[in-house]
C-alpha cells in the first residue's frame, strides 16, 4: 500500500485551496484579457496550420495550371514519361520498398476494448468517524496518534462512503493470510467478472495477463490465482508485479503494450489492485500513520487488444506511455519506504521530502511527454523562452506549456489532496479538469494504482468523452516513479455497464471542505 506522491498531502496539513472569486467589472481589464486570449488562440492556430497555409497557394497554382492544359499538352507529358522510363521505374521501386518497410516496422496499435472497476457492497462502507472509533477501540494507538489521524482525515478530502475490506470491520481487525487472500480475490474476481460480462470475451481467449499489487504478493501469485479461477489457457503469458506502488497500473499497461507488439492478434488483461488487510500500521510513528487514513479498497481490470477487428468496438487507442524513475537518487528511493519502527511494527514511512521529489519526477516526465503531445506553437514558445533566458542571462521565469491544448481530460492519481492542488496550480488547470480526481478521492479514497480508472469512469458517467478527445493519466509511486499514459477516444464513450458511479453520479460533483 504505497503512499506514492499524493499521500503526503495529509502530512502537509494545509493543502486546502481557498478559491477566491474576484468580481471586477473594469472594462480595460476585461478587454485586455479578451485580447490576450484571442492573440494566443490566433497564434496557436497559425503555427498549427502553418504547413497547410504554405502549401495551399502552391496547390492552387498547380490546379490552375492543370486546368489550362489541353490534349496536346497531356500527350506531350505522356511522351516525356515514356522517354524517362528508368526514372519512373526507380521511383516506383523506392515507393514499393518504402511502403513495405513501413508496414513491417510500424508499431501495432493497442486498443482499450473496455475496463471494469470493482464496486464493494454497501456493508463495507466506512465513515471517517467510524474509522476513528474502531481505531480507538482496537487499542493500538495513544491519544497523540489518534489526534494526528483525526486531523489527517479532516483535511484528506475523503468522504464518508469509502470502503474497507471485511477483515478491517472486525475489532480487532483480522490480519491473517486467509483474510488477505479473500480481500484480493473479492476485488480481482469482482472486477474481472464485470469485464468478461461487459465484453462477452471468453477467458480462454486471453493470451497475456498482468497483475499488479504492491504489498501483498503471496505464493502462488495473484496472477496464478486468476489463471486458476478462470481456467485460462496453459500457454498464457502471465506476470505479477509487486512493490511498484501507486504507479504500477501504468507500468502494467506499458508491459502489456510491449507484449502486444510481439504477439499478433492477441488479447491482454491488466489487473490493478492493492491489499489493506495485512498492511495497516499499528504503531505510533506519525509518518507511518498517514496510509491508514487514506487507503481504501479498490481494483480495476482492463482489456487490451491489437486486433484490427477490435478497432470498431474499442473505447480508446493507446497513444503514448512515458515512464520516469528517480530511484538512482537515495532520497527519492527512500521517500516511500516500507520498514519497521522502533517497536518492530511494520508500515510504510513517508518522507518529508516526498512532495519535492514528486514535483521533480513530474517535471522530468512532462519534459519527455511534452514534445510528443504539445502543438508546435507551445513548443516554440517554450524553446524561445529558454533561448532568451540563456542569451540574456536574466533567469527569466520558465514558460509553462499549456497542456490544455494537448489534452481534453486529466486523470491525476487520487492519492491525496495536495498533489491534485499542486498539479491544478502548476499546470494552470481549471477546476473541471481535476474534478474527476477530487470526486474519486472523495467517493472511493486512495485505491492505489486503480484510482485513475475510477476517474476515467467518472468522466464517462458524466458523458464528457467524445470522439477524438485525448485523456492524460498521471500516476506516482514508490521508487520514486512518475508515469503517464495518453489515450485517444475512438468514439463518443458511453458509461461502463455496472460501473462504480452507476447509482451516485448525479450527486457529483460535491463541495469538498
Amino acid at each position: 500500500m504505497d503512499g506514492g506522491g499524493p499521500v503526503s498531502s495529509a502530512a502537509r496539513g494545509s493543502a486546502t485551496v481557498n478559491v477566491q472569486v474576484q468580481h471586477s467589472y473594469s472594462l480595460p481589464d476585461f478587454l485586455q484579457n479578451v485580447k490576450l486570449k484571442y492573440v494566443k488562440l490566433g497564434y496557436h492556430y497559425l503555427i498549427s496550420h502553418l504547413l497547410t497555409l504554405c502549401l495551399l497557394p502552391l496547390l492552387i497554382l498547380v490546379t490552375i495550371q492543370a486546368m489550362q492544359m489541353n490534349s496536346d499538352d497531356i500527350r506531350q507529358l505522356w511522351l516525356d514519361l515514356q522517354y524517362n522510363l528508368v526514372s519512373v521505374v526507380t521511383c516506383s521501386a523506392f515507393l514499393v520498398f518504402g511502403s513495405t518497410f513501413y508496414i513491417l516496422t510500424r508499431t501495432r496499435p493497442v486498443y482499450l476494448v473496455d475496463y471494469a472497476c470493482y464496486r464493494p457492497r454497501d456493508s463495507l462502507k466506512v465513515a471517517n468517524q467510524m474509522l476513528l472509533d474502531r481505531a480507538q477501540l482496537a487499542g493500538y494507538f495513544d491519544e497523540s496518534s489518534m489526534e494526528f489521524q483525526r486531523k489527517i482525515l479532516e483535511r484528506s478530502g475523503l468522504g464518508d462512503e469509502t470502503y474497507l475490506p471485511e477483515s478491517m470491520h472486525f475489532i480487532p481487525p483480522k490480519t491473517t493470510m486467509q483474510a488477505a487472500r479473500e480481500e484480493s480475490e473479492h476485488v480481482i474476481f469482482g472486477a474481472l467478472d464485470n469485464l468478461f460480462a461487459n465484453t462477452k470475451i471468453k477467458p480462454k481467449d486471453i493470451e497475456i495477463l498482468v497483475v499488479n499489487s504492491s504489498l501483498f504478493n503471496p505464493t502462488p501469485s495473484l496472477s496464478a490465482a486468476v489463471v486458476n479461477k478462470y481456467k485460462l489457457r496453459g500457454n498464457i503469458k502471465s506476470f505479477n508485479l509487486g512493490g511498484m506502488g501507486c504507479s504500477a497500473g501504468l507500468i502494467a499497461i506499458d508491459l502489456a503494450k510491449d507484449l502486444l507488439q510481439v504477439h499478433k492478434n492477441a488479447y491482454a488483461v491488466v489487473v490493478s489492485t492493492e491489499n489493506i488487510t495485512q498492511n495497516s500500521y499499528r504503531g505510533m510513528k506519525k509518518s507511518m500513520l498517514i496510509p491508514n487514513c487514506l487507503f481504501r479498497v479498490g481494483g480495476s481490470a482492463i482489456l487490451l487488444s491489437n486486433k484490427s477487428s477490435n478497432r470498431w468496438q474499442a473505447k480508446y487507442k493507446l497513444v503514448h506511455v512515458v515512464r520516469t524513475h528517480k530511484g538512482a537518487d537515495n532520497k527519492a528511493f527512500k521517500c516511500v519506504y516500507q520498514e519497521e519502527d522502533d517497536d518492530g511494527k511494520t508500515g510504510v514511512s513517508l518522507s518529508k521530502d516526498l512532495m519535492a521529489i514528486a514535483g521533480g519526477a513530474l517535471k522530468t516526465n512532462i519534459t519527455t511527454l511534452g514534445p510528443l503531445v504539445l502543438p508546435v506553437s507551445e513548443q516554440l514558445l517554450f524553446f524561445a523562452t529558454m533561448v532568451f533566458d540563456k542569451m540574456l542571462k536574466r533567469n527569466l521565469k520558465p514558460y509553462i506549456p499549456d497542456f490544455k491544448l494537448a489534452f481534453d481530460h486529466f486523470c491525476i492519481h487520487a492519492g491525496g489532496r495536495a498533489v491534485i492542488d499542486e498539479l491544478e496550480k502548476n499546470l494552470d488547470l481549471l477546476p473541471v479538469h481535476v474534478e474527476a480526481s477530487r470526486m474519486t478521492l472523495h467517493r472511493f479514497g486512495n485505491t492505489s494504482s486503480s484510482s485513475i480508472w475510477y476517474e476515467l469512469a467518472y468522466l464517462e458517467a458524466k458523458g464528457r468523452i467524445r470522439k477524438g478527445h485525448r485523456v492524460w493519466q498521471i500516476a506516482f509511486g514508490s521508487g520514486f516513479k512518475c508515469n503517464s499514459a495518453v489515450w485517444e477516444a475512438l468514439g463518443n464513450v458511453n458509461p461502463c455497464e455496472n460501473g462504480p458511479w452507476e447509482d451516485c453520479i448525479d450527486k457529483y460533483p460535491v463541495k469538498v471542505v
